[in-house]
């Protein structure tokens, strides 16, 4: 009874934790040849026949007879005497099997068997949670959020697998509360212990790569190939695509009609900017293709060192560097080239290096984060510009104002 029992009560977790038959039957011998090593130091010569559909449990000891008093390890070999108590026709240098009683391992052994028993069968559970999440790496997923914390949104999927959101893979507008379904995509999975942490990410751009995989038709069928994604999460991507059809015009079918396709990916990604471009292998288009809005005049490019000048008329330099200089640094990562931006005319104009006896240098260092290197590209702005373009103080770009056109303009 103490059997039927105890397999009834394991086969609960078969029910519960749907695993397979051979797997529990597995998990099961485990359990016990742990629990019998620690009885009696070995579990070589014991046979475990387990049926957990029925609840059928059998453990047999193997021992070899000997000679009365000749007896040296108790637990594979028995007297003589012991042996006939069993079978009274037994001879030395036979053979004898004797079933052990659950009841005989004592009743703290029993409890450890149950407990080890769940610790086996959640490391499965989890063996198994880790192979199928990653699979998934690289997938769309969804899950609803369950918890959030400081440093990490805490998501639940159907089954109930936890998928972390660490702050750093969140877009900065993304606002979550309890119950809210959540998209990203399936960025890692590491096993901590016994325990698989699932790691989703919303800024990766392979994110984007999928959403338009997701809602753009021709791009799913594989009519539209996505040639390389780059972004700054929330603010603004560019994606390069490509169609080996002459019918299919990439850029019109991924933008839709006034925008109709791409404006579910925006409204998911925080209304990030989204800049959609033919991919050519024609570098100088691609590099042109890749700094717009802005319009470039002309293009050199140093293969060698992997560097690209592009001049343009002065008005569309700002456009060309773009918004804390986003757009030029995205160009630079979509094409694998790095991007100077000259105005033309430059000749005539003046590096603002050439003026660091009379600006400080970490001033020219702001204005030339925001693409205004020369002195030419500060006086053609208007003073509220260059305030919203750069972390200076009015007074400060003033004052620089003043020294370019006492300096470069007499």
């Amino acid at each position: 009874m103490e059997n039927i029992a105890l397999i009834e009560s394991f086969s609960e977790f078969k029910d519960d934790k749907l695993i397979d038959r051979v797997t529990l039957m597995a998990i099961l011998e485990d359990v016990f040849r742990n629990a019998l090593k620690k009885k009696f130091g070995d579990d070589d010569n014991f046979d475990i026949i387990i049926n957990p559909d029925k609840g059928d449990l059998e453990i047999w000891r193997n021992r070899i007879v000997v000679a009365d008093g000749e007896v040296e390890e108790p637990n594979q070999e028995i007297s003589l005497t012991a042996a006939r108590k069993i079978e009274p026709d037994f001879e030395v240098g036979e053979d004898v099997s004797q079933e052990v009683k659950l009841i005989d391992l004592g009743r703290r052994a029993i409890l450890a068997l149950r407990q080890n028993l769940i610790s086996k069968i959640h490391e499965h559970d989890n063996t198994n949670i880790f192979k199928q999440f990653k699979e998934l790496e690289g997938t769309l997923y969804t899950a609803e959020v369950h918890h959030i914390r400081h440093r990490a949104v805490i998501l639940l999927d159907d089954e109930g697998n936890e998928i972390i959101l660490p702050k750093d893979k969140q877009i900065p507008s993304d606002f979550f509360r309890k119950g809210d379904n959540v998209r990203g995509i399936i960025d890692s999975v590491e096993l901590k212990g016994n325990k698989p942490a699932i790691i989703m990410s919303r800024t990766s751009p392979k994110f984007l790569e999928k959403l338009f995989e997701s809602e753009i038709p021709e791009v799913f069928d594989g009519l539209i190939t996505i040639k390389n994604v780059v972004r700054i999460p929330g603010e603004k991507a560019k994606v390069a695509v490509d169609s080996y059809d002459d019918r299919i015009d990439p850029v019109g079918a991924c933008v839709g009609m006034k925008g109709s396709r791409i404006h579910g990916i925006v409204r998911e990604l925080g209304n990030e900017n989204i800049d959609v471009i033919n991919y050519t292998n024609n570098l100088q288009l691609y590099i042109t293709r890749a700094l717009s809005p802005a319009r470039v005049t002309s293009i050199k490019i140093d293969e060698e060192n992997k560097r690209a000048e592009a001049i343009l008329k002065p008005e569309e330099v700002s456009k060309a560097i773009g918004r804390g200089g986003h757009n030029i640094r995205l160009a630079g990562q979509l094409t694998g080239y790095e991007i100077d931006v000259f105005r033309e005319g430059a000749e005539e104009d003046v590096e603002l290096r050439e003026f660091k006896d009379e600006i400080e240098g970490w001033v020219i260092k702001e204005f030339s984060k925001a693409g205004l290197d020369t002195a030419k590209s500060i006086l053609e702005q208007d003073v509220a510009d260059l305030v919203k373009r750069t972390d200076l103080e009015e007074e400060t770009i003033l004052d620089v104002i003043r020294i370019l056109k006492e300096e470069f303009e007499d």
